[in-house]
């Protein structure tokens, strides 16, 4: 008698054998298993349910076949190397077989190796998603609430008590709800739908994270009236789908197309994984919406206030249009139907010194119908922060935000935010004009924002769920 176990099939034995999930898997799945349970050997299940043979491999383009639009000016030495560099990294890009245009920004700056999505670009692509190109930081956006004649640093004051920074998300007792349709909507997904994307998507609602994501109050020029904006991405929720949408890309890449790069892996948009990963994508949309509408909310609700008007826009997306995938990398979609709440408008942040830009989008062609998103950089962290010698965090602080209230949520200063940090605000403005992007409606003048700050790693920060707000 045979008293050996029989072999255990999963889906990933049959991915480590060449089949892709799709179509037909769930079939070549339960008969493998079958031919398992009647004693065969791993060779003979092998032979009884080969792989489908393979696609021919689709080669790197000609990036001088492949339109490249340029706005983008230089004025100084640094944003001549920038320039360059982004442009370098964009023709390698380009280079990618599912590629069909691409532009680039006024604010655009390089964001990793060569041929990595800069921000401040875009790149659009036939039957392709590809996740390198929308970043983790998933739906990074910005979302203004018009409170009306209300004192803005009464605003600020509400705000710095209701929203939250740093790593992780809230203690329990302190979170916000989530609906349960949009729970709902994770659990159905086949990319959202596993415990630890629930309990994140519950536990970071309402929260904002760090880096150079803000929390903004202004006064308009146009009405007087005193505005907040809110600034900040999808979060670990957004993170999470990311490294699950990275890894069947680069499954899909050594299939398709081994010489592209890694991080321009794509999954084909007409696969199940493809159609499943969009819908994915739009869920997650919906989460960072509410993110940010929980803590308008919350300050409106605390100063028993009526918004005015309240209006947002994405810039780490991906867009379908003419049959065409879009993807932005810190750039704003600037028509007025990308999306079924879209308004025409996009806001356009420049530092914590400058003004809140309100435009309206043109839906420029040379710019794929994209806009910038905000003033971008034209030097690394570590490079501004070298430059900035022995000048004590306070005193640069001080000198280059006079007049302005601003506070960061860890208690330290992060030198990396100030104004010098990024370009020079009037140049995006005038190449705004210049290129035709965008036409300015309105300026929000800076009174105070929040951001996070020089925060210790979470691992040093005595709290496995965050700091607290």
């Amino acid at each position: 008698m045979n008293m050996t176990a029989p072999m255990e099939i999963d889906g990933k034995v049959l991915i480590g054998w060449g089949h892709m999930p799709g179509p037909g898997f769930g079939a070549v799945l339960d008969r493998a298993r079958a031919l398992a349970a009647q004693g065969d050997d791993e060779a003979a299940i092998r032979a009884a349910v080969p792989p489908p043979p393979l696609p021919e491999k689709l080669s790197l383009q000609e990036a001088a076949t492949i339109p490249l639009h340029i706005s983008l000016d230089a004025d100084t030495q640094d944003e001549a190397e920038n320039r360059e560099r982004v442009i370098d990294t964009m023709r390698t890009l380009v280079r990618t077989p599912t590629v069909v245009a691409a532009a680039i920004m006024p604010d655009a700056c390089p964001a990793g190796p060569l041929g990595t999505i800069p921000v401040g670009g875009i790149v659009s692509t036939r039957n392709a998603i590809h996740p390198g190109m929308h970043s983790p930081d998933i739906c990074c956006s910005v979302m203004m609430t018009d409170l009306g004649p209300v004192d803005p640093g009464t605003v600020l004051d509400a705000a710095a008590g209701i929203t939250h920074f740093g790593a992780g998300g809230r203690d329990q007792g302190r979170r916000f709800t989530l609906s349960l349709d949009l729970l709902d909507a994770f659990r159905a997904n086949p990319f959202l739908g596993h415990q630890k994307m629930l309990h994140t998507a519950q536990a970071h609602m309402g929260t904002q994270g760090d880096g150079n994501h803000f929390l903004f109050v202004g006064r308009s020029r146009a009405t007087g009236h005193t505005a907040l904006v809110t600034h900040h991405g999808s979060r670990g929720p957004g993170a999470q789908l990311y490294r699950a949408g990275v890894e069947v890309a680069e499954r899909w890449r050594r299939r398709l197309s081994p010489e592209t790069l890694r991080q321009n892996a794509w999954i084909p948009a007409d696969s199940d994984e493809g159609r499943d990963y969009w819908q994915a994508l739009q869920i997650i949309r919906r989460w960072t919406k509410a993110n940010h509408n929980a803590i308008h909310q919350a300050v409106t609700e605390i100063l028993c206030l009526t918004p005015v008007e309240r209006f947002w826009n994405e810039h780490n997306f991906v867009f379908e249009r003419d049959g065409l995938y879009h993807h932005g990398k810190g750039a704003t979609p600037a028509w007025g139907s990308y999306a079924d709440d879209a308004t025409g408008k996009v806001l356009i942040p420049l530092n914590m010194a400058e003004p809140v830009l309100v435009a309206r989008g043109r839906d420029a062609a040379h710019a794929l119908g994209f806009a910038p998103h905000g003033a971008g950089r034209n030097m690394s962290r570590t490079e501004h922060r070298r430059r900035m010698g022995d000048a004590t965090p306070e005193a640069l602080l001080a000198a280059e935000t006079p007049g302005l209230d601003i506070r960061f949520s860890g208690g330290r200063i992060d030198v990396s935010e100030l104004p010098s940090s990024y370009k020079r605000a009037s140049s995006v403005v005038e190449q705004i004009g210049r290129y035709g992007l965008a036409d300015i409606e309105d300026y929000i003048d800076p009174v105070g924002c929040i951001m996070a700050g020089d925060m210790p790693p979470p691992w040093m920060s005595g709290h496995r769920s965050g700091r607290r707000s």
